[in-house]
């Protein structure tokens, strides 16, 4: 059994195979072609944190793959009136086949895979965002390609999305220009788990136009994610100058994408020529949540397809 819980869980080998059969997926999607792989199945999703994409993408998702969903919010159950995790792991999975935890603190997710009878699959914590950067290498490939060799460039707070970036990059042989403000730049031994890494795969600029220089991809979140929001005023002085706008897009490739994990926030972390624009492949990366997370749970519950 296998848990999703950063990215670096996963070797080249099993991101090689599950980026195939998410283009596999995807194409029988639009094709109307019935793919019932995890017929009666049930995936249990519990949000700790609000959510749009997470929720509609793994709930349709494994709708579309035959299973069924049960939606458990900390508001909805016992989870919310301090039964410990590890009671409600062993439960839950006693009960479900596979879950999907969206969380703050990252312990609360290992603590949960820890008792967990089933496959536990991070929607996202404070510390990592595996599903969404493994779509948004999906959308990079679907757009120009193979990612290895390439640059990426990221503009803004060192969070949990920045922390994904270098483990994908040390894992699937690309370079993360990061660029952060002061004070919320990225910590290496939290980004990487204190696992081995190639020092090689990032390299730290003070400068986000210099970042972006020569860049296949520019990426960026919000200034101010979920669990921080007294800090916000803060932030928006301290990010005023990390604000991917036209002229870093400008000195980037000329063919360079454009991405951010959504929600946004025009005219913050983002111009909106630049979000709005034709660079931009925003809406297919969210939409790609769903294609590449329906080949991970499939992956996690029966293994390889031929």
């Amino acid at each position: 059994m296998k848990h999703y819980l950063q990215f670096q869980d996963f070797t080249a080998d099993e991101y090689e195979y599950l980026l195939k059969r998410a283009t596999l997926i995807k194409q029988k999607f639009k094709g109307y072609v019935t793919h019932h792989t995890l017929a009666d199945r049930t995936l249990a999703m519990i949000f700790e944190k609000a959510s749009t994409r997470t929720r509609v993408s793994f709930e349709a998702g494994m709708y579309q793959l035959g299973g069924s969903v049960v939606h458990l919010t900390t508001g909805d159950s016992q989870l919310g009136r301090a039964e410990p995790i590890e009671d409600s792991a062993r439960v839950i999975s006693r009960m479900t086949d596979l879950v999907m935890i969206r969380t703050f603190g990252q312990d609360k997710i290992e603590r949960f895979a820890a008792h967990s009878r089933v496959p536990v699959i991070n929607g996202l914590t404070n510390e990592f965002h595996p599903c969404q950067i493994l779509a948004d290498i999906f959308t990079f490939i679907e757009h120009r390609g193979s990612i290895q060799g390439k640059t990426v460039a990221w503009v803004g707070d060192g969070n949990n999305m920045a922390n994904t970036w270098l483990q994908a990059a040390n894992l699937l042989g690309f370079k993360v220009h990061v660029s952060t403000p002061s004070g919320y730049g990225i910590d290496e031994q939290l980004a990487f788990s204190g696992r081995p890494y190639d020092k090689g795969c990032y390299q730290l600029f003070s400068d986000p136009q210099e970042a972006c220089k020569g860049a296949d991809l520019v990426t960026t979140d919000v200034w101010t994610s979920m669990g921080y929001e007294e800090e916000n005023e803060k932030r928006k002085k301290a990010f005023a100058d990390w604000c991917v706008d036209l002229d870093m897009m400008a000195v980037a490739k000329k063919d360079a994408l454009f991405m951010h994990c959504l929600p946004a926030h025009r005219g913050e972390e983002v111009q909106a020529e630049v979000i709005d624009g034709p660079q931009s492949v925003v809406w297919d990366e969210a939409e790609n949540r769903m294609h590449v997370q329906k080949a991970l749970m499939e992956y996690l519950l029966i293994g390889k397809q031929g």
